[in-house]
């Protein structure tokens, strides 16, 4: 997903993006939606938040 369409989504959450990073504005996204913000941090490959949307970009990071 581009930088745009992850600032689109964040809008919609309620989330103000400013100029943050993508990485940040996913993990702003991932509290809002009620997860835990670990975008990019998945150890060795494995993540238990089955249910996230972003679960199959973060585990390429």
């Amino acid at each position: 997903m581009n930088l745009k369409d992850v600032k689109d989504m964040a809008k919609e959450k309620g989330v103000k993006a400013g100029r943050m990073k993508k990485e940040e504005i996913i993990r702003a996204i991932q509290r809002a939606e009620g997860f835990f913000d670990c975008f990019g941090s998945a150890a060795a490959g494995e993540c238990s938040q089955a249910g996230c949307l972003w679960r199959e970009d973060c585990l390429r990071i």
